[in-house]
């Protein structure tokens, strides 16, 4: 959620109307601008003391009470907020900034009810505020109206197209759809209407390290450090920049400084699992790739990551009955028939190693479960994610028309959720009508396109003979996700295939440089191509 403050157009100039020249004693000018600086800046302490001051010099309370309530929130003081936000009793001059407000802090502590009722009011009273239909779009977001979401967040923009809070909202959604270079231009342009803006120097940041410009990420981090120097974020993604260069100490120094990041936010704690692999701490490394695959069960690169952690620390029996069963991708045959190798299994083994080595093909399994459930267990749920859970077993127990029956009631029921129309084209895609899985992924990759759906987006078109367009489509994810290893060695294969020596070279060498060097099937393309004039 963004918390950036209010702009002083609109109605927040009402405070300084009202301020000069409508209470018994009004306060001198330079306080009330200080207390609208203050917020417009992010800094809630300076906000809370000139607003005391305006208050004892007899500013009204009801007026003021909108604003204290954001200088509370700004200082993460939640209960305080309360005792401001929760009263009725706004002036009218400042009762929709209560409201947008009292939303901003019904979403925060995950009241989205109140917060909808809230938001809901407050735009109805005030349609122009940008940073309102931002508030209200993140929202739509979290309770699954993701176009709503887009839509809001294009609203915002076309009211403020400079605003700085409307720009970053935009481009994040940009991002999620159309990858990280799309939403540079966004990210820029608000950093020109708020080049000290943390929130939008952290994005920047962190944008230009997945597109691998890390000399101008360092920049952008100096920038952060001279605004927020004790910013966690930014110890993070230094973090991030010393493990890519290889300074695995560095990293973990970096990472401790960004306080409990990597106990709660899934990127630092793959960021934590890869330093404990890279250092030999493989014990380590698999207790966090668990905990993290927990949280994100479909997340292949934890999978293989975890694989690796349990192979290198000799733990080959909880190996292969973690991933005997889901061992498609040729790394992780070739890792779990390893395990076998070392346990005397040898033929087992052979099953596994044969498979990591069979002719190139584009596999797609069913996404696992969210949580430990069956079938049976999920009679009478309503809750979004226990719906996605209970679709999955349903797939992956083969029944198809079961699982249809479920996702097409889900689908209706959050018509604007991509995860739902996601689902629908898993069903159509395990039912064998790809031309459908085509229609429902393309829908769903208007709101987020992460690289698990770009995959079954290609399958899909390869199973319709459309083998150009799911190149294309995978040439386009890699382009806005340049650090995917996996995308680069489709590519490179499909360019293999085609004839294109130069680009497969080329998109090979670029896959061993991101971390696949130990994938067999690339070492046999890699011989393919040394033979190759």
């Amino acid at each position: 959620m963004i918390c950036n403050p209010k702009s002083t157009s609109g109605v927040a100039l009402s405070i300084v109307l009202i301020l000069a020249g409508c209470t018994a004693n009004p306060p001198e000018p330079d306080l009330r601008e200080k207390a609208l600086t203050a917020l417009k800046d992010g800094d809630g302490v300076g906000a809370e003391l000139a607003l005391r001051e305006a208050l004892d010099e007899g500013a009204p309370k009801t007026l003021l009470a909108p604003y204290f309530g954001e200088a509370e929130i700004l200082q993460g003081n939640l209960l305080e907020a309360h005792q401001w936000l929760d009263s009725e009793n706004f002036a009218p001059e400042s009762r929709t900034h209560g409201l947008h407000m009292r939303g901003r802090l019904a979403m925060m502590e995950g009241d989205l009810d109140l917060a909808n009722r809230a938001l809901s009011q407050a735009v109805r009273g005030h349609p122009q505020d940008p940073e309102l239909w931002v508030d209200l779009g993140r929202l739509r977001y979290r309770v699954g109206k993701q176009t709503g979401a887009i839509a809001a967040s294009k609203e915002a923009l076309r009211i403020g197209p400079n605003n700085p809070a409307a720009l970053l909202f935009r481009g994040q959604l940009v991002r999620d759809a159309e990858g990280m270079a799309a939403a540079l231009p966004f990210l820029e342009r608000g950093l020109q209407f708020a080049p000290e803006s943390v929130l939008l120097l952290s994005e920047y940041a962190a944008t230009l390290g997945e597109l691998g410009r890390a000399q101008e990420m360092l920049t952008v981090l100096h920038r952060l450090a001279a605004r927020d120097p004790a910013n966690q974020q930014m110890f993070f993604l230094q973090a991030v920049l010393a493990a890519r260069a290889g300074n695995y100490e560095l990293a973990r120094t970096l990472l401790q400084r960004s306080g409990d990041l990597d106990r709660q936010m899934p990127a630092a704690i793959l960021l934590l699992g890869v330093i404990d692999l890279e250092n030999g701490n493989y014990a380590s490394a698999a207790q966090g790739f668990d905990r993290l695959l927990r949280m994100q069960p479909s997340n292949q690169r934890v999978q293989f990551l975890l694989a690796r952690s349990l192979k290198l620390g000799g733990h080959n029996r909880e190996l292969v009955a973690r991933f005997a069963d889901h061992a498609d991708a040729p790394y992780m045959a070739m890792v779990v028939g390893r395990a076998y190798e070392e346990l005397g299994q040898r033929e087992k083994a052979a099953e596994f190693l044969d498979r990591a080595n069979r002719p190139y093909a584009m596999i797609v399994r069913i996404l696992p479960a969210d949580r430990d459930v069956s079938a049976d267990d999920l009679v009478s749920i309503t809750d979004g994610p226990s719906i996605v859970s209970r679709i999955r077993v349903l797939l992956a127990a083969g029944q198809v028309d079961g699982a249809r029956s479920q996702a097409n009631a889900f689908l209706q029921r959050f018509p604007e959720s991509s995860d739902a129309k996601t689902l629908a084209g898993d069903v159509a895609l395990a039912a064998g009508d790809y031309s459908q899985a085509t229609r429902f992924y393309d829908k769903a990759a208007v709101v987020r396109r992460p690289w698990p759906l770009t995959i079954r987006m290609a399958y899909a078109l390869i199973e319709q003979g459309r083998e150009a367009d799911a190149a294309r489509l995978i040439a386009d994810h890699l382009r806005g996700e340049p650090n995917n290893a996996e995308a680069a060695a489709l590519l490179a294969r499909w360019n293999y295939l085609r004839g294109d020596i130069v680009h497969s070279r080329l998109l090979l060498r670029y896959a061993f440089q991101q971390g696949l060097a130990n994938d067999p099937q690339l070492g046999d393309l890699k011989m393919k191509l040394a033979q190759r004039p």
